[in-house]
């Protein structure tokens, strides 16, 4: 029990799954070092270490883009100095969860461009994957090497009222956040030395290479040359592209930087055209080649499909992967990991209702107040409602949608998910915000590999549930804790 008074006895966990604590004033023993430690420090010592985080983001230049903000382009990722502390015992089920969940996702992917047994025996509608935006029916047949679909992946997870974990969603096109990891891990190594030497915690910074490793294993060819294809310096999670090149020591190419010639990739160097056999590509399948998908795409490489096909490059994630993170697909994936995998999911889904199912529907559309609403194929926290939270106005828009395209929206309850204390430069105390967890996950198509941890993103406004950094959210570094 923590003395009275003091500045972690003051928190108030709330009625809701505290990651810290069990009951008021008593730490989970996970924590309990951290607990000690940060009374010790006292709150004017906290407000040291938060601005010495704060100096070491903008020096280091940790930023993201606001599409559309008055305030500028560029922002400081949003930090707290409270790490999220996840125990070996917990973490080992997660892995197992995470792994299963990607087995299964991938064979749901190469069964979808070639036999398709899974939409001939009715376990997937074939309705629902065939109007799905992201479904690419013109790679029907594509050869992939190893089988690999889904090299990286990033798969949200938040913590229910219960302390049960629940997949959120799945991204699996170009999951983005990996670089805020491993900023969040040498800036925590900076500003808490002392605690974080006092904690097994396992390590992340071994990432880029893991990540080099996985692409560099994908291609059929010996010795490859990988790239990492980013839109430009105008794309929010630029600095994440620029990041991991540098990290893994390849060329950070644009669309204008490459060039196709024979069916082979080649990036304009001053020392002539040098072959590229692997693309990481940051960009979206529409923008990727304008003689296939959008035809004003200035972002991609006209003829990189054609390379594609030929098997003269390996582009990572594969084209059309957006079909297995499609919302409404979502709800099926406990039965396709039954299905391919024979095996019950580790990781439970949230409950989720389709609005293409006319009962569902109605269940939607009458109790559309005390539900989150989400479309499809939208993400970053847009193309939401939150039913408790949303206007009059609001909600008969919404309404309105989900009449108009059933296909497109799908409604869950509000789950109240976990909270962690987060520091207050205002109040200069802690108080609690929703929190929820990007594991990445890495497939070379022979082995599946998940970072020690991953993105915690954290609802900084008071009350929120969206932690995305463009809706107001930030990040704090977690700590999975060695046996």
């Amino acid at each position: 029990m923590l003395e009275s008074g003091t500045m972690l006895e003051r928190y108030a966990p709330g009625d809701y799954y505290d990651e810290m604590f069990g009951e008021p004033g008593r730490p989970r023993e996970h924590y309990r070092v951290l607990a000690e430690s940060l009374e010790r420090f006292g709150a004017e010592e906290l407000e040291n270490r938060a601005r010495l985080a704060r100096i070491a983001f903008l020096n280091r230049g940790i930023t993201f883009a606001v599409y559309g903000s008055d305030e500028g382009t560029e922002k400081i990722f949003p930090f707290d100095l409270i790490p999220r502390i996840i125990p070996n015992s917990e973490w080992q089920v997660l892995e197992r969860g995470l792994k299963q969940r990607l087995y299964a996702l991938n064979l749901f992917l190469k069964d979808l461009y070639n036999d398709q047994k899974i939409l001939r025996d009715k376990v997937v509608p074939r309705h629902l994957v065939e109007s799905a935006s992201q479904f690419r029916p013109q790679f029907m047949g594509m050869k992939v090497p190893r089988d690999a679909y889904v090299q990286i992946c990033g798969t949200d997870l938040i913590r229910d009222r219960n302390g049960e974990y629940r997949v959120l969603e799945d991204n699996l096109r170009v999951p983005s956040g990996v670089s805020y990891v491993l900023e969040n891990r040498r800036i925590m190594k900076q500003v808490f030395p002392l605690i974080f030497a006092n904690h097994p915690v396992q390590p992340v910074l071994d990432y880029p290479l893991r990540l080099l490793q996985t692409l560099r294993g994908v291609s059929p060819r010996p010795d490859p040359t990988v790239a990492v294809l980013t839109p430009g310096v105008y794309n929010s999670a630029y600095f994440e592209h620029a990041f991991l090149a540098l990290q893994m020591g390849v060329e950070l190419v644009e669309g204008r930087d490459l060039v196709v010639e024979n069916d082979r990739v080649f990036a304009k160097t001053i020392e002539g055209l040098q072959p590229i056999d692997v693309l990481y590509r940051r960009i979206d399948d529409d923008f990727l080649d304008p003689e296939v998908f959008r035809k004003d795409s200035v972002l991609g490489v006209p003829g990189l499909m054609r390379a594609y096909r030929a098997g003269n490059v390996v582009l990572a994630n594969t084209v059309g992967t957006g079909v297995a993170d499609d919302k409404v697909i979502y709800k099926f994936v406990p039965e396709i990991i039954r299905y391919y995998l024979g095996e019950d999911a580790i990781l439970k889904n949230v409950d989720t209702y389709l609005a293409e199912e006319p009962s569902e529907c109605a269940f939607i559309l009458e109790h559309i107040e005390e539900l989150v609403v989400k479309e499809a194929d939208n993400s970053g926290g847009y193309g939401m409602l939150i039913g408790p939270k949303a206007t009059q106005a609001e909600v008969a828009e919404f309404r309105d949608r989900v009449r108009a395209n059933p296909r497109n929206y799908l409604a869950q309850p509000v789950v109240k998910f976990s909270r962690h204390p987060t520091y207050s430069e205002e109040t200069h105390g802690l108080y609690g915000c929703h929190i929820d967890l990007r594991p990445y996950i890495l497939n070379s198509g022979e082995d599946v590999w998940v970072l020690p941890g991953g993105l915690t993103r954290v609802a900084l406004r008071p009350g929120s549930l969206v932690v995305n950094s463009s809706q107001g959210g930030g990040s704090k570094d977690t700590w999975v804790l060695g046996e």
